[in-house]
Parts: structure tokens; C-alpha cells; sequence
């Protein structure tokens, strides 16, 4: 019985928390993240490659700028009176309208008068004679103007380009059946245009860009836009409307968005967004004729009688390349084609605003069925009833493509009602996996959460011993912390609750940049980095903590010192000195075969805990060795600071301080300090004491806005010592440090 009752409370607990996760999932379908929305996509794709469009009819013809055509005429750009041709003799074979997914921008630099200008040795009569003759953007303009239906492409650009009122007024119209449109519109700052001359002859002008989805296929193509505050037509679309002689597009909305564009006769369904799903089929050399062969008379006039024209290129250096869900590399201006392909013969495709509320409904449905039945049935009955659900909704879904066109993907209810399985199926799993989460909570309050995870995994690391490895060891201390105890001498607690307050945003600083904290020694922290992890820049990760660690310590002084204002309390604030040093360690388990901690050994190790008790003698944050500051210095200004031999050592170590990040040290001001420095450290080994004086001086100057003034009070100190007790002669300027 009692086992009844548990079963039944583990059940109601997962059935909630089942239903709650439900409806968490609906607005999730409506926000339709990246990944929910790639699995659609790549749904809507594998529809299209298992079934293309079928080509019923042929009512676009390219004429193609292609290999053959720069073979045969020269590379591009043309000269404009050879485009103009290429109008011209399209339209007496006759093409019904004429689009160009090209735009000619620029003024042709192969006109008579631009050319003229440049030919060396032209005589005047000569140079008069081809200053008088049209220009080629004229003879194009002309020849465009005389075929009629001719719509020029138009591109968007990511600058706003000057307009004109002229230029202005030479915009499509648009109705707009319902709200406003712009905020759901793809958006283009700029407009590039034709040249005026072309853009003025022709009967309209619609933009061309294709902006491909994430992972670059091309699925849905604008065929409205916003451009430099305007709305503007795609190129397909315009040329929809100047062959049906519509004097504007009409555009109808709801509150989604956009749903479909019209021009009379004709409606074209959109998503909220203003794109249209393109159905296409794979590439087609029929849709092609090559510009040189109409140029050169070699193209039958039922070839382009009849058709929609489009002036586009596949030659592969122009680079108008696409993809396709049924092709890799297919040329911009056939997807276009295929736009009004799928538009004249009434074969697009459509993704309805109610697809979303079909789906929401099916998933709710499935959801709650899985909630109360999977609990009580068999698990080889569950599992065959998904397998029926998988074939259900797939089948459900190619039937609304295949009979109707309808892009309607039931992946979203499949993958809901199968995570409430599987939240339904292990939820004694996920229990006991909360119990080994509060072990390695527990464990985590001694180790790095990155060891703890590799001890988790690989219990066979809990054994002696150690390997060698390249490390930077950190060692910190509190300065003057014998006088913050005495404070604290009647009040035990307030001194623990004040060290753990100061001492846990320095761990934070340390473990957020890939450090191990070592240990805990009283007020002081050792830690360590590349270890157990690898960390090819540990050296620049520490001295990054360190700045942090610093920066943490004066912003909870700050708070200290409020406090005590406040209360009435006296203000000790605890500030804290920092050795750096990087070089080979041993770093493992170390201990008895009973207790052992993972912690390192070596001479780097017992160089960095020096170099932290240097700080005090140099009235330094931060003291770091050689070897840290040769591999950090490209991320960090360091600046040399003594030539020392700690106690115990018998090999001399250059030292450096880190005057901040790098963009410190692009500072002209740090720049002329350390330069100063140097100076000051070449006279004072030479013990050329007045001239390492006086550079003392031009360093105390720039010091304080680097916390280095202290450096500079020492060093005074320590010439007036060594003017009483010279150094002997053969002295280099290496300090031996007497303590520790």
C-alpha cells in the first residue's frame, strides 16, 4: 500500500510539473526561436527536394550574360549601346516586359565624351565630334523608353544615397488594406538607383536583393521592402505590375504582419514579413538564351514571343551565386524566375498565419493525452503509439504540401509531447541525479568546480602523485591585517564574517578566469592556473584576475567605508598585495596514501610567494615575475620595476609591475613613464645616483595615475641608503632580498 502511495505521489508530482512544462512551451512556438525555427525550415526543404515544383509552363525566359557572352563581346560591364541592343532586339522578338537584375549605377565611363577625355593625342575636331554624339546611358534610356515594359533593378544599400524630388516621384505606388506594414518590412537604409536618364525611361524599378536565411539557402525572397523611408516593390513584383498595368501594388495586413501583395489579377501570399515562399524546381538550361546569341540574331522569335524577360547573369566571376533548397549554386537571376514562374502559374507556396494555431492546438492535445495516459499504460504500448504519432503528423504534413501547397509543419507537437514523455519517463532518473548534484555541491565548497567535475568522471585521478606542467601561481595577502585582528579582538565573529566578505570576491575574480583556488592561509589565497584544465594563456588569464581582484577590493572598501560612516564604526580597510609568477611546477594529489589535497609544488611555486612579499618593500598592488610578464605583455602594460635575488635563490629575477590593460599602455602618458623608468633603472645600477634622482623625479610626475607613486618613495630611500653605504664597485643594480 504504501508503495501505491508513492507511486501515485511521484506520478501527480511528474503529471504537474508536466503540465506546467506544456504551457511553457506554448509561447515558445510563438516566439519561434532559432533552432525551432531551423528544424521548420529544414522540414519546408527535405519537402521541396523530395518534390520539386513541376515546370508546367515556361513564362520567363533569361537572357544570359554567361561565359559564352563575355567570351564573345568582352568582360563586363558592357558598353550601354550593347545593352541597349540587347533591349532592342528583345523586344522585336517579342517580349511581352523586360527586367534587369543589374543596375547601372555609375554613368558609363565608355561614352564618347568620357572616352574622348581620355584618349591621348586626339585631335580637337575629333574630340569635338565625340563630345557631340549622345551619351551610351542616353542611347540605353532610349532604347528602354522604346520597348515599353522594361522594369530596371534596384538594390538596397547600408547608406542612405542622396534623392532627388524627381527621383522621388518616380516611385511605385502602394494601397494598404490594413495596418501599417513598415514595422514587419525587411528594412534597407540605403537605395542604390540606376543613373537618371535610365531610371526616368523606365516603365518601373524594383529592387533585386535576395538576403538568404541563417545558414545562407535562399527560401523566402522580399517582394516588398523599405528602403530610405520608402517603401519599394522587388524586381519580379514591379514587373508584375507594369505587365498588368496596375498604377499601384496593393499591400494587406492584419496585426501579425503582412499577408499578401496584389496587383490586379494576381495575388501573391507572404509571411508576416512581407517574403515569399519560393517553390522551386532544379536548375534549367531551357530557361536560358545566351545575350550573345540574341545580340548576333541566332534566338527564334518563339523563344522570348509571349515571355517575361529577365537580363540577368550565370557567368561564375560576376558572382550572383545562390542555394537553394534544391540546388547548391543556382544564379540569382533564375531564382527570380522562378518567383514569377511560381506567380503566372499559380504553383507557390503558402505558410499560413492559422499554421501557428494548428500547431499550438495539436501539441496541447497530444500533451495532455501523454500526461494522463503514458502513466498507466505498458511502456511498449507508449512507445508504439509514438511511433504511430511520428508517421501521423509527417504524413499529415507532406498531404498539405503535396495537395495543397501548403507549408504546415507538425515538428513542433511531435517534439513537445515527446519531451513530456521523457520528463514523464526518468523522472526517478533526474532524482537521483539531484542527489549526486548535492555531492559534488558539497564537494565543490573544497575544489574547483572544474576538478570536481574530473574527479566526478574519472575516479581514477583520486590517487598520489603528480605531473609537470608550465603554471602561473598567484599568492595574495592582506596588508596590515595583525591591526584589523586587534580591532576585532573582542569580536571573533565580525572578523570571520568581514575576511569571508573580502575574500569571496576575490575567489569569484579568480575562478571566472579559469583559476584553481590552492588554498586558504588565514587572510592570504594561493591559486594557480593551466591546471587541472589546459590553459594556453594562463599567464595573461592571471594577471587579468589579479587586476580584477584589486579592482573588487577597492569597490568593497568603498562599502566599508560608507558603512562605517554610517554607524559610527571606524573605517580599516583591508588592502591586499599580489605576487605573480609563471614556470614549471608538479602539480597532482599530494599527501598521505589517508589525505591528500591537488595542489603544486616547485620553485615557480615559492619564487611567486617572494614576490608577494615584495609588494610591501616596492609599495606596489601587484609584483609579477619575468616570465608572466614576457607572455602577457601583448594583453597587458608591464613595466620592469627591480633586478632582485630572493632568499633562498641564487639566480637574480627582473620584476615587473602591470600598470593596467593594454589599452593603458597606448597611452602617450604611460608610454613617456616607463620610457622614464628604464632610464631611471640603467643610472641607478650604474650607481649614477643624481641622474637616477633626477628621473625620479620626471617619473613621480606621471606616477599617480598609474598607483605606482610608492615605487618611486622607495627608490629614493633606498640611493639615500646606498650614498651613506656604497655598493661595492663591481655592483649590477641586483637587490638581495633579506627576508622572506
Amino acid at each position: 500500500m504504501k508503495l501505491i502511495v508513492r507511486w501515485a505521489r511521484q506520478v501527480s508530482v511528474a503529471r504537474a510539473v508536466c503540465v506546467l512544462l506544456l504551457f511553457a512551451l506554448v509561447p515558445l512556438r510563438i516566439a519561434d526561436p532559432q533552432p525551432l525555427e531551423e528544424v521548420h525550415l529544414r522540414t519546408f526543404d527535405l519537402f521541396q527536394l523530395l518534390r520539386p515544383r513541376t515546370q508546367t509552363a515556361q513564362p520567363v525566359v533569361i537572357a544570359d550574360i554567361d561565359e559564352a557572352s563575355l567570351k564573345a563581346i568582352g568582360q563586363w560591364p558592357w558598353p550601354r549601346t550593347i545593352v541597349a541592343d540587347l533591349v532592342t532586339r528583345l523586344r522585336a522578338l517579342g517580349a511581352v516586359a523586360i527586367g534587369f537584375d543589374i543596375v547601372f549605377a555609375e554613368p558609363d565611363r565608355l561614352s564618347p565624351a568620357v572616352a574622348a577625355s581620355s584618349f591621348r593625342g586626339l585631335d580637337e575636331a575629333t574630340r569635338d565630334k565625340l563630345a557631340a554624339l549622345p551619351s551610351n546611358d542616353a542611347v540605353l534610356a532610349e532604347a528602354i523608353k522604346a520597348a515599353g515594359a522594361v522594369v530596371v533593378g534596384q538594390a538596397g544599400a547600408a547608406t542612405a544615397q542622396p534623392r532627388s524630388d524627381a527621383e522621388m516621384a518616380l516611385q511605385t505606388g502602394f494601397a494598404i488594406r490594413g495596418p501599417d506594414p513598415r514595422p514587419f518590412l525587411l528594412t534597407f537604409p540605403g537605395l542604390s538607383r540606376n543613373v537618371p536618364p535610365i531610371e526616368e525611361a523606365a516603365a518601373g524599378r524594383g529592387l533585386f536583393s535576395i538576403n538568404p536565411e541563417r545558414d545562407g539557402i535562399v527560401r523566402r525572397v522580399p517582394v516588398v521592402m523599405q528602403a530610405q523611408d520608402t517603401l519599394v516593390p522587388s524586381l519580379t513584383l514591379d514587373m508584375l505590375r507594369v505587365v498588368t498595368r496596375a498604377g499601384a501594388i496593393l499591400i494587406r495586413t492584419d496585426q501579425a504582419g503582412v499577408r499578401a501583395v496584389a496587383v490586379p489579377g494576381l495575388e501573391l501570399p507572404t509571411d508576416s514579413r512581407g517574403q515569399f515562399w519560393v517553390y522551386f524546381n532544379k536548375h534549367d538550361p531551357a530557361r536560358y538564351v545566351s545575350a550573345a546569341d540574341v545580340l548576333d540574331g541566332r534566338v527564334p522569335a518563339d523563344r522570348v514571343r509571349g515571355r517575361l524577360v529577365l537580363i540577368g547573369t550565370s557567368a561564375t566571376g560576376l558572382l550572383d551565386v545562390k542555394t537553394t533548397p534544391v540546388d547548391p549554386a543556382m544564379p540569382g537571376v533564375e531564382v527570380h524566375a522562378q518567383i514569377l514562374e511560381n506567380v503566372l502559374t499559380k504553383s507557390f507556396l503558402s505558410n499560413p498565419n492559422y499554421a501557428i494555431g494548428a500547431e499550438l492546438i495539436l501539441a496541447i492535445v497530444l500533451g495532455l493525452a501523454v500526461i494522463v495516459a503514458a502513466p498507466i499504460l505498458p511502456a511498449a504500448i507508449v512507445l508504439a503509439l509514438g511511433a504511430l504519432l511520428i508517421v501521423g503528423l509527417a504524413g499529415m504534413s507532406w498531404y498539405f504540401f503535396v495537395a495543397h501547397n501548403l507549408l504546415i509543419d507538425f515538428t513542433y507537437p511531435l517534439i513537445s509531447s515527446w519531451l513530456i514523455y521523457l520528463v514523464l519517463t526518468f523522472v526517478n532518473y533526474f532524482r537521483e541525479q539531484r542527489q549526486r548534484q548535492q555531492i559534488r555541491s558539497a564537494f565543490g565548497f573544497y575544489l574547483s568546480p572544474a576538478l570536481v567535475e574530473q574527479l566526478a568522471k574519472s575516479p581514477e585521478k583520486l590517487v598520489l602523485g603528480g605531473e609537470e606542467r608550465r603554471m602561473t601561481i598567484l599568492f595574495s595577502d592582506v596588508r596590515g591585517f595583525t591591526t584589523i585582528s586587534e580591532h576585532y579582538k573582542d569580536d571573533p565573529a565580525g572578523l570571520t564574517h568581514l575576511m569571508n566578505r573580502f575574500l569571496t570576491p576575490l575567489t569569484n575574480a579568480i575562478i571566472e578566469r579559469n583559476g584553481t583556488i590552492d588554498k586558504y592561509i588565514g587572510d592570504a589565497i594561493m591559486a594557480f592556473w593551466n591546471a587541472p584544465l589546459d590553459d594556453d594563456e594562463h599567464e595573461a588569464n592571471a594577471c587579468e584576475a589579479a587586476l580584477e581582484m584589486l579592482a573588487r577590493a577597492e569597490a568593497l572598501n568603498v562599502e566599508l567605508k560608507r558603512e562605517a560612516e554610517t554607524n559610527g564604526g571606524v573605517y580599516m580597510p583591508p588592502r591586499i598585495g599580489i605576487g605573480l609568477n609563471s614556470g614549471p611546477c608538479v602539480v597532482g594529489n599530494m599527501g598521505s596514501d589517508f589525505r591528500f589535497n591537488y595542489s603544486v609544488l616547485g620553485d615557480t611555486v615559492n619564487v611567486a610567494s617572494r614576490l608577494e612579499s615584495r609588494t610591501k618593500d616596492y609599495r606596489l598592488s601587484m609584483v609579477i615575475g619575468s616570465r608572466t610578464a614576457e607572455r602577457a605583455q601583448a594583453r597587458f602594460a608591464t613595466m620592469e620595476i627591480d633586478l632582485i635575488q630572493v632568499k633562498g635563490k641564487k639566480q637574480p629575477e627582473a620584476v615587473f609591475t602591470v600598470l593596467g590593460r593594454a589599452e593603458v599602455g597606448d597611452d602617450p602618458r604611460c608610454r613617456e613613464l616607463r620610457d622614464l623608468n628604464a632610464g631611471m633603472l640603467a643610472a641607478y645600477r650604474r650607481q649614477q645616483w643624481d641622474e637616477a634622482e633626477s628621473l625620479i623625479e620626471g617619473c613621480r610626475k606621471l606616477a599617480n595615475g598609474f598607483a605606482v607613486s610608492g615605487l618611486y618613495d622607495m627608490y629614493v630611500e633606498r640611493i639615500a641608503a646606498y650614498r651613506a653605504a656604497p655598493p661595492a664597485a663591481d655592483w649590477t643594480g641586483i637587490y638581495e632580498a633579506e627576508s622572506k
